[in-house]
């Protein structure tokens, strides 16, 4: 009798240790399966990464904070940020009442303000202005004075027409 409990112990154990080889044959191989899955997924984004990287840089080629030879016009002035300056600047003719004096249309659904500013390099500005509803492009030229005033042109505009 008690040979036949050991037998069935043995056999008993036996079972769970092959269960146990097998379930972690396969759970190896499901990971095995999964780290390859989220290497392939790393390098993927990885190579987005650049690729975003390298379209940040394309565009940020016609901006003031990267044009060391624009910037050095400003040099003598001692501003930290002559972009942001001049920004600041411009975005100060929206505080007048009704559209702004850039702007060289009359808002129709309210008064056209500018809305977004690129400062090019150290004489060019290409801005968005809107109403509301309907929007357009000014390209502006400015001269950034020893005494801080800033000068702004109007150089060029458009206003976008809807097509219904």
């Amino acid at each position: 009798m008690k040979g036949k409990i050991f037998l069935y112990l043995f056999l008993f154990v036996s079972l769970i240790c092959l269960y146990l080889v097998v379930s972690s044959g396969n759970m190896a191989e499901a990971n095995a399966k999964t780290i390859t899955r989220l290497e392939k997924q790393t390098e993927e984004l990885k190579d987005s990464v650049q690729k975003s990287s390298l379209k940040v840089l394309d565009m940020q080629y016609f901006s003031l904070e990267n044009n060391d030879d624009a910037l050095a016009y400003f040099e003598h002035l001692d501003l930290k940020d002559p972009a942001g300056y001049v920004a600041d600047k411009l975005l100060e003719t929206n505080a007048q009442k009704g559209d702004n004096p850039l702007v060289p249309y009359e808002g129709m659904q309210s008064d056209f303000k500018i809305n977004k500013i690129k400062v090019l390099n150290h004489k060019w500005i290409l801005t968005d202005f809107s109403d509301g509803k309907y929007w357009g492009e000014l390209l502006i030229k400015y001269e950034l004075k020893d005494d801080l005033g800033v000068d702004f042109t109007l150089v060029d505009h458009l206003l976008y027409t809807r097509s219904n």
